[in-house]
């Protein structure tokens, strides 16, 4: 119903930035809002930033100021520009949308299959 292409992980050294992207496809009516959770080894899964249908943005405490969430509407995409990534930030990042299918009359949670980020020196 449903399908994610995630890309954009991999290895970085503190400092450094990565640019993750999400595209949703399938039969899909209406996305009500995208964005990306991550879970790092022997933790709980976080939210990190949204971004609904109007635009507006939240994101997780640490890192607002470094981690920028935008979506292309034309094409079903989010993205997360990650700057100034440091070793906390080590994780696996899903990207989810809430969205409601042709012929459906609510809307669901969907999730990628999740991108690792791994920063080390």
């Amino acid at each position: 119903q449903v399908e994610f292409v995630e890309s954009g992980g991999g290895l970085v050294q503190p400092g450094g930035s990565l640019r993750l992207s999400c595209a949703a496809s399938g039969s899909i009516f209406v996305i009500y809002n995208m964005g990306w959770e991550r879970q790092a080894p022997g933790k709980r899964r976080e939210l990190v930033a949204t971004i609904a249908n109007d635009g507006s943005t939240n994101y997780l405490d640490s890192v607002k100021g470094r981690f920028t969430i935008s979506e292309n509407d034309v094409n079903n995409t989010v993205y997360l520009q990650m700057n100034n990534l440091q070793p906390e930030d080590t994780a696996v990042y899903y990207c989810y949308a809430n969205i409601q299918l042709k012929g459906w009359g609510r809307s669901n949670d969907y999730w990628g299959q999740g991108a690792q980020v791994t920063v080390s020196s």
